[in-house]
C-alpha cells in the first residue's frame, strides 16, 4: 500500500510518497497509467535498483500490457503499443556521451504523440527536450521514496490528476 500522499506547491503538482514495497512502486506505475496523455516525456531518476523498470512495468501493466517488461539497457528502447497510447521506454545508462543520442537517431522519438519514459536521462543531456513529468526514486528504509514533479503545464496537470486518483484510494492522505 503506497503511504502518505504527500504535496508540497500550490498547485498540487509535486507528489512525495513512501513506497515500502515493489508491489507498490507498481502500484504508482498503474496509477500513473491512468493519467497519461499522447506525447508526455517522463524521466525517470535515481540510482541502479531504485525501481525505475520496476515502475514502468507497473505503468505498462496499468495500460493492459500482460507480457514481458525488462529494462533496454542494452537495446535503448522497447517499444509498446498499449491500450490507447504509443509508449517507448528508453535506458541511456550504457551512453558514454550525451552524443550517442543523436547518433542512434531516437530524437524522432521525442517530437511525435507517443509517452517517452527515459531511464537515465541525464546521460543523454542536453539534446533531451525537457520532461514533463519527473520521477525520482530513492531508497528509504526497507523500501522507496517517490517524488513526482510536473515540469509543464500538461505535466503539472498530469501530476494533479495522479494525486486525486491516489487520495481517492487513500482516505487519509498526509499533505504538507
Amino acid at each position: 500500500m503506497i503511504e502518505s500522499i504527500q504535496t508540497s506547491d500550490d498547485n498540487g503538482a509535486r507528489l512525495r510518497t513512501h513506497l515500502p514495497a515493489e508491489t507498490d512502486t507498481e502500484a504508482l506505475g498503474a496509477a500513473l497509467a491512468t493519467v497519461l496523455v499522447p506525447g508526455l516525456h517522463i524521466w525517470l531518476q535515481g540510482d541502479l535498483g531504485m525501481g525505475k523498470t520496476t515502475l514502468t512495468r507497473g505503468l505498462l501493466r496499468g495500460l493492459g500490457h500482460a507480457g514481458k517488461v525488462k529494462s533496454p539497457t542494452y537495446t535503448l528502447i522497447e517499444p509498446y503499443v498499449v491500450s490507447r497510447l504509443d509508449l517507448y521506454h528508453f535506458d541511456f545508462y550504457r551512453f558514454n556521451s550525451p552524443e550517442e543520442y543523436l547518433d542512434a537517431g531516437l530524437d524522432e522519438y521525442f517530437s511525435g504523440q507517443g509517452v517517452c519514459i527515459v531511464e537515465w536521462p541525464d546521460k543523454a543531456a542536453p539534446y533531451l527536450p525537457v520532461a514533463d513529468i519527473e520521477i525520482r526514486l530513492d531508497a528509504k528504509g526497507s523500501g522507496r521514496f517517490a517524488e513526482i514533479s510536473g515540469n509543464t503545464e500538461a505535466g503539472r496537470t498530469c501530476v494533479i490528476e495522479l494525486v486525486k486518483a491516489l487520495r481517492g484510494a487513500d482516505p487519509a492522505p498526509g499533505t504538507t
